[in-house]
């Protein structure tokens, strides 16, 4: 606040230079009231626009093969099947502008070390803007915090819930500081993704070791993480109901099985990135890795429960790279428009756990618009957001962790067993970036 304003905004000083005059209660109590705002304005933090710097280390305790993790998680089981105590449950957000000012330094944020223009930026700040700039994804984040709390203590589990973003307020450093402030030093961190790739698990790895680093808690906190989360049923179970209250809903509308389509829609990631997803050297995965793989075993569990005989397809959206750089495909809009023989189709955001702006951009403007356009019938499918059998759910990988429950009595549905609790080495690498210093998993 300027100088001037702030004169201006100050009222009488009570010094006798206004000549005498006083004001009237109510004048005084509005004066009294502004300079109170005034204060507080004066007295709150500068806002951060920036994340954590990336962590040059990690810190290995000895023989520990991996870097801030429990004691049963240091030696690098594929499950720690031994119980372990935990202060809190990190869950760890992708993030997102909560008003117009926020929406250029909340994509830095995402494209850090990418190069990429201001003015480049601003194309994809159009999609938020649309929304008068604001991401719905941190009001989404708050709801499953506190469902998620709801949920772990009706279930009898005594512990707090810590929430920090990559890549907007609150930043995952500050929520370390939190977290540390009342006393925690062993955290269990949710991603708020359920695949395996470099932007839905590795990413977060290397974010919570950013903040250790920045917060200098590398050495006195540790983080283990719950295994990705794709084929538990509760995870699966809202994308069930999904698909089968919308095929109905086609099905009243007069359309045929054979007149519907359902496509199952995931964030399309380079192809490179794709085929070192998913432990590749663990798995014998198709050409789009496990990132794919895991999804095609997701929507197949989906389909034989919620509609069997009705066709399906896998289709990506969301490509941000340059024409040059192969990508997963087929693209939503380019699969729509190849459709041949259907009148009716159904989207299902499955690679997406709530309705933030990828889904409100991405699927509910173009990809409906695409469908429309082409005579097509059409209705999205919901997201879990905060369904209590996706919540649930969360609460039973929280549940698995604690008791140290054997991987064979671990939920799980689809032909590929639970997920590993500790990320294997080189899974998920980033081939353009490299290797970058990451928790949660043995190195690199």
């Amino acid at each position: 606040m300027s100088e001037q304003t702030t004169n201006q905004a100050g009222g009488c000083c009570g010094g006798g230079c206004c000549g005498g005059m006083q004001a009237q209660p109510e004048q005084q109590q509005a004066q009294d009231q502004q300079a109170q705002d005034q204060q507080a304005q004066q007295q709150q933090p500068a806002r951060r626009e920036t994340k954590a710097p990336a962590a040059t280390g990690v810190h290995l305790e000895p023989g520990a093969a991996v870097p801030s993790a429990s004691p049963a998680a240091q030696a690098g089981p594929e499950h720690v099947e031994e119980p372990v105590a935990y202060d809190g449950i990190l869950l760890s957000g992708f993030g997102g502008p909560e008003g117009q000012d926020d929406v250029i330094p909340f994509l830095r944020n995402v494209t850090r070390g990418r190069g990429i223009p201001d003015e480049r930026l601003e194309e994809v700040a159009g999609h938020y803007r649309h929304f008068g700039g604001v991401s719905p994804i941190n009001e989404q984040n708050r709801e499953l915090k506190a469902a998620l709390e709801g949920a772990l203590a009706a279930a009898g589990v005594d512990l707090p819930v810590y929430w920090g973003n990559r890549n907007w307020a609150p930043y995952l450093d500050e929520t370390l500081e939190q977290a540390a402030g009342a006393g925690a030093t062993r955290l269990l961190a949710i991603p708020t993704s359920a695949y395996s790739s470099y932007s839905s698990c590795r990413q977060y790895r290397e974010d919570w070791a950013d903040a250790l680093e920045a917060t200098g808690l590398q050495a006195s906190m540790q983080i283990d993480k719950v295994r990705q989360f794709f084929n538990h049923p509760g995870f699966l179970a809202p994308f069930i109901d999904g698909v089968r209250a919308t095929v109905a809903e086609a099905r009243e509308a007069g359309f045929a099985d054979a007149d519907i389509e359902v496509l199952f829609a995931t964030h399309s990631i380079p192809t490179a990135d794709a085929e070192r997803s998913g432990a590749p050297d663990l798995h014998a995965w198709g050409p789009g890795g496990g990132y794919e793989g895991q999804h095609l075993a997701a929507a197949e569990h989906v389909m034989a429960e919620a509609a069997p005989g009705v066709a399906w397809k896998l289709v990506y959206q969301s490509r941000s790279g340059p024409a040059s750089q192969p990508w997963l495909e087929p693209d939503i809009n380019d699969a729509i428009e190849a459709l041949e023989g259907r009148k009716a189709i159904v989207i299902v955001p499955l690679g997406f756990v709530s309705d933030h702006m990828e889904v409100m951009w991405d699927l509910d403007e173009e990809a409906i618009e695409t469908a429309t356009e082409a005579g097509l019938w059409v209705r999205r499918a919901p997201t879990p957001g905060i369904d209590p059998q996706y919540v649930g759910a969360l609460v039973d990988l929280v549940q698995e962790r604690l008791e140290g429950r054997p991987a064979a009595e671990r939920k799980a549905v689809t032909s590929i067993h639970p997920w590993y609790d500790v990320c294997r080495p080189g899974c998920c690498e980033n081939p353009r970036l490299g290797f970058r210093p990451a928790v949660a998993g043995l190195q690199p």
